[in-house]
């Protein structure tokens, strides 16, 4: 008898476990797996070695440094890697305030867009990526949303590419999810620290990928729920799964002086995700997850 068939009987007398989720992914699947902080072709590279060693299926990478960061040549070798393997690439878009002049002054954000040309610079760094074969992006400013979901449906944007909401614009309530759906959201990133129950709400108000870090950095609150991830999966359902790493260096802005850290940490980070796949065997629901290039990943399109 395994320990969930003792433990459930004895809970559900005093606690409903939340309900799963009955929405899948196009291809049916409960869940993707994202590595986050994957900062350039050389961390990307590392990162699918690790996979392929242990046998881990990553559907999406993403970094946060900004596309702005890397050369045209390095958003052409990511679009390539992601085209030739069916792995979505999903770029931070940048300049962000607390990088500007503003940066550790009163009133710095996190991710926010300040002032119109600052807005102009951040609709071109998303132009340029495009160009390059770039199909995601994270978004961490609703006026930068309805600026690029307007180009899309007046035809200066490709229809094909998904916008992502970063976890510094997470909402922690169902309204603010509602919101996010209608403003034109493809996946939404809600805070690691949500209850079950606080995300069957969630699930409830939309049929958009919710995106979660089983995983958080320290500065996004250190939460290690790899124990937890077949819950998680059944009532996210369809759930981007993402392994951030606590207990790490930051990495952000990164570059050549980072890359060594980045790539182990990518690394770590694809075992933190072999250690949730193996805690979710053993719960008994035949949870799926989508394969290499799975219908609906933003693949590149180089």
């Amino acid at each position: 008898m395994k320990a969930d068939e003792v433990l459930r009987a004895a809970l559900l007398a005093e606690e409903a476990m939340p309900p799963d989720s009955a929405q899948r992914f196009p291809d049916g699947a409960h869940f993707r797996i994202e590595i986050p902080s994957v900062e350039g072709p050389a961390v990307f590279a590392s990162v699918l070695r690790e996979a392929e060693v242990r046998g881990v299926v990553v559907n999406r990478v993403s970094q946060g440094s900004g596309a702005m960061l890397l050369e045209e040549a390095e958003l052409r070798e990511m679009a390539k890697i992601g085209a030739d393997l069916g792995v979505e690439v999903s770029l931070f878009v940048g300049p962000r305030e607390e990088w500007g002049l503003y940066s550790g002054g009163a009133g710095a954000g996190t991710g926010g867009i300040r002032g119109l040309r600052q807005l102009r610079y951040a609709v071109e760094d998303v132009l340029r990526a495009v160009e390059c074969g770039i199909r995601g992006f994270l978004i961490a400013d609703l006026g930068l949303l309805n600026v690029l979901r307007t180009g899309q449906q007046v035809g200066q944007i490709p229809d094909d590419v998904v916008w992502k909401i970063s976890v510094v614009l997470a909402p922690a309530n169902p309204a603010t999810m509602a919101v996010l759906d209608r403003a034109g959201a493809g996946t939404v990133n809600v805070p690691g620290n949500l209850t079950l129950a606080e995300l069957a709400d969630m699930r409830a108000v939309t049929d958009l990928p919710i995106d979660l870090y089983i995983e958080s950095p320290d500065n996004m609150g250190g939460v290690v729920r790899g124990e937890q991830f077949a819950d998680i999966a059944a009532v996210c359902a369809p759930l981007y799964a993402k392994f951030g790493l606590r207990n790490s260096r930051g990495l952000y802005p990164s570059g050549l002086h980072t890359r060594a850290a980045a790539e182990e940490i990518g690394r770590e980070k694809v075992r933190r995700a072999q250690l949730a796949l193996e805690w979710a065997s053993r719960d008994g629901r035949e949870l799926i997850q989508s394969d290499w290039g799975a219908p609906g990943l933003a693949v590149p399109q180089p």
